[in-house]
Formats: structure tokens, C-alpha cells, sequence
């Protein structure tokens, strides 16, 4: 599944306010992405119907260079290794 968003960044986490789980996954990619130098970006789905409705039972959902790579929890050794991979 490939979703089309404005931001350029390599690493896109859907998320929404008040999710644990959410939280606990932006500061997995967050630390990643410093490690690695990509850049990343939160987008809360309560923002977009579409988005709310694609996504509510699976947040946090994580995109790297637009294709999705995982839901729920972050493994940071599998997205270390998708950005190594260039688009």
C-alpha cells in the first residue's frame, strides 16, 4: 500500500494523540533517524477522514520513502535497514 503525502520526508509514522503506542514508536524512529540521518514527520490521522478511517485500529503506521513498512511497534534494526535501501 503506497500513500501519496505532501512531506518529503523518508519516514512518515500515522499516528494520534493519546496512543501509547504511538508515542513509544516516534521516539523508536526519531532515534533511528538521528542515527542515520533521514528525516521523519508524525501526521496525526484525526486530521484526514480518509486517513482516520484507513488507519484507526492500526496506528502507529510507519511509511518509509512512501510504501508501508510496519503497524504497531517499531523494530529499529528492520528500518535501519530500509533506509539503507535508497528509493
Amino acid at each position: 500500500m503506497t500513500i501519496a503525502h505532501a512531506s518529503d520526508a523518508r519516514v512518515v509514522v500515522y499516528s494520534r494523540a493519546g496512543c501509547h503506542l504511538c508515542e513509544a514508536a516516534e521516539a523508536q524512529v526519531a532515534d533511528v533517524c538521528a542515527q542515520t540521518g533521514d528525516t521523519w514527520v508524525r501526521v496525526d490521522i484525526a486530521t484526514d477522514p480518509d486517513l482516520s478511517s484507513r488507519f484507526t485500529e492500526q496506528v502507529p503506521v510507519t511509511f518509509v520513502d512512501g510504501g508501508q513498512h510496519d503497524f504497531w511497534r517499531v523494530d529499529p534494526v528492520r528500518l535501519k535497514a530500509a533506509l539503507a535501501r535508497r528509493a
